[in-house]
């Protein structure tokens, strides 16, 4: 039997769920978002560390539009072969996913246009590794929507912002995870992988009727 690849989902996300623009100001001001660059104070070694790691097990990349061009800006410029993580993105096939690009320069990147949860499928059968999904905040509530990550990686950051896109809107298929494993950062980031576990399961706290 042919193995198939799984698809990771890796988010920097704060205690109140927000997901959006962690790395820049100018990231993704949509909705009036003045808070972008909060993850900056919180960057560490150690936290370096971590991403080489996880970037070591990719066998290819899949973002939204956003991310896709803030990456493409930024990391073929990093030609450093010690750099991990310019190495993957730089090497790696990468799919975009955009109904808009009309095309994508960025050495060996693909535009996907059709069906998410057809492509995504299509992605694990050629993969026999992981399929990263890195930020993608509107990727990733269609991913969400349509049940599609295997695993999440949750970087939680020790920081309130009320206000900003969040990583589980409404209408996220209910799920249960399995904690795998958690890491804390010198700068107090909770780094944690959780595994799909099927469905939420309920009970109840009351008391038996006399």
């Amino acid at each position: 039997m042919a193995t198939t690849g799984k698809l990771t989902l890796t988010t920097f996300v704060t205690l109140d769920g927000v997901m959006q623009a962690p790395g820049a100001p100018e990231e993704d001001p949509s909705g009036n978002f003045k808070q972008g660059g909060w993850l900056v104070p919180y960057f560490a070694p150690d936290m370096g560390e971590i991403v080489d790691k996880a970037f070591a097990q990719a066998d290819a990349f899949l973002l939204g539009r956003r991310t896709y061009d803030i990456f493409a800006a930024y990391w073929p410029r990093v030609t450093d072969p010690k750099n991990a993580v310019a190495a993957a993105l730089n090497r790696l096939p990468k799919y975009v996913a955009s109904r808009t690009l009309a095309k994508a320069d960025w050495h060996n990147s693909t535009v996907i246009r059709g069906d998410v949860a057809r492509e995504v499928a299509e992605l694990k059968r050629r993969h026999p590794r992981e399929i990263q999904v890195h930020g993608s905040g509107d990727l990733v509530q269609t991913l969400l929507t349509n049940d599609l990550v295997d695993e999440y990686r949750l970087w939680l950051f020790p920081v309130v912002l009320g206000t900003g896109k969040k990583l589980f809107a409404s209408g996220s298929v209910p799920a249960a995870l399995q904690l795998v494993t958690s890491n804390t950062t010198s700068t107090g980031v909770v780094v944690s992988n959780y595994r799909r576990a099927g469905k939420p399961t309920y009970g109840s706290f009351a008391l038996d009727p006399a």
